[in-house]
């Protein structure tokens, strides 16, 4: 992962720490969690630079986890996630010149007794290595 790709995850991380319900926010998948908990990763990464300046484009999945019957919990907690995400998280060092949500999904996950949900967001995002030649602004 580049620069731009850890310093946006950190900053998603930070936002979602503190969303009511959550019990914590990590960078991958942790070992041992309470649940519900989120993961931020950045995924897939291309080359977004220009002639006189570094870019990237890549995806930022947030993934939460919970356990229970029902995903009244889980959708809530997606809602309330893409809400904080609904406006670019800061990249310090890079201009976040877009930043779309792409697509999310809910799923059931485990056996009985152990029965849970996953939700999962995923987010483009394209930014600009700061202190190129000149701003540029697309969407």
């Amino acid at each position: 992962m580049s620069g731009a790709g850890a310093a946006l995850q950190d900053s998603a991380i930070a936002r979602l720490a503190g969303l009511d319900g959550l019990s914590a926010a990590y960078p991958g998948a942790p070992l041992q969690a309470v649940f519900p908990y989120a993961t931020v990763e950045c995924g897939v990464e291309a080359d977004w630079g220009h002639k006189s300046g570094a870019g990237r484009e890549l995806r930022l999945a947030v993934t939460l986890r919970d356990r229970g019957e029902a995903p009244l919990r889980i959708r809530a907690l997606m809602e309330a996630a893409e809400a904080r995400l609904a406006s670019p998280p800061a990249a310090p060092g890079w201009q976040v010149v877009s930043f779309a949500r792409l697509r999310s999904r809910l799923v059931r996950e485990g056996r009985s007794g152990e029965l849970g949900w996953t939700g999962m967001i995923e987010y483009r995002a394209r930014l600009l290595q700061e202190g190129g030649d000149s701003p540029v602004t697309v969407t």
